[in-house]
């Protein structure tokens, strides 16, 4: 699952910064992702079986309350996609009967869908689902309430033509074409932050990913580090945390970057997040 920190970096086209995180979704608000459905698979693949469980580990600033699953499957039902990108993740979102309204979201944020999809897909699998565990994180995006927030009034002040399009309140975390566009916004502060504090011009899910998990400040660097280096020693993540993120103190970028790629698909992964 997995839940966020917020970024503190500003974004282009003079859109105001949000606040940061919902998850890791290994089990998930920092936590353990079309409009360009043109790139997508036209078969839709349900998921099949039980959907993953969200169980939020922590609330640290920063950190996304996600954690990886520590064996088998995929999130997205039967087995784990070793990297042939077949689009599943795109496919689950735009299943549910929120599905279009999430792509149109990140549309309107200059989001691609796919990378919104993978979002879901690694939160919740693509399910509605509600905060347990003592944490805040929430919906199909997982993300907690301060983050949440933040960012729904960036996604409105980034499109003002939405504001009469989402439900107002806290009721806005559970409904997922509402979220759909905070999530969407937290993924262009990521990509921009990436852009700007990094080597990274065009950045794609999985570079995104490691700020949306890692948070703004370890985030950019776990994106552009070598496979080969610490995982520990780039966040400073205590052991607690990365056991409970599915890490331990010798876990690899690499490591890290294939877990994900299982997940997703090779093609997803490299999807860039940012619209073209």
């Amino acid at each position: 699952m997995s839940a966020r920190s917020r970024k503190t970096s500003c974004l282009q086209n003079g859109s105001p910064p949000g606040g940061r995180r919902w998850l890791w979704m290994v089990v998930g608000a920092w936590g353990v992702l079309g409009a360009q459905a043109a790139s997508a698979d036209p078969q839709v693949v349900l998921p099949q079986g039980l959907p993953v469980q969200v169980k939020p580990t922590y609330t640290e600033p920063g950190l996304p309350q996600f954690t990886f699953p520590t064996s088998g499957g995929s999130l997205l039902g039967g087995s784990a996609d070793a990297g042939s990108g077949s689009g599943d993740a795109y496919n689950s979102m735009m299943s549910q009967s929120w599905g279009s309204s999430a792509a149109n979201a990140a549309g309107a944020m200059g989001v691609s869908a796919t990378a919104l999809a993978a979002t879901c897909a690694m939160e919740s699998n693509c399910q509605n689902v509600g905060s347990s565990g003592g944490s805040s994180a929430s919906g199909a995006f997982q993300m907690i309430s301060s983050t949440y927030n933040a960012d729904i009034k960036g996604a409105v002040a980034y499109d003002p033509s939405i504001a009469g399009t989402v439900v107002s309140g806290s009721a806005g975390e559970m409904d997922p074409g509402t979220e759909a566009y905070a999530a969407a916004y937290e993924l262009r502060q990521d990509a921009i932050n990436l852009q700007n504090n990094s080597n990274i011009s065009n950045p794609t899910v999985l570079d995104v990913r490691a700020v949306y998990q890692f948070g703004s400040g370890a985030g950019p660097g776990v994106a552009e580090a070598p496979d080969d280096a610490n995982i520990a020693q780039l966040t400073g993540l205590s052991a607690a945390s990365l056991a409970a993120n599915g890490l331990n103190s010798s876990s690899t970028v690499g490591q890290w970057r294939q877990t994900i790629i299982n997940k997703l698909g090779s093609a997803t992964a490299n999807q860039s997040v940012l619209q073209q």
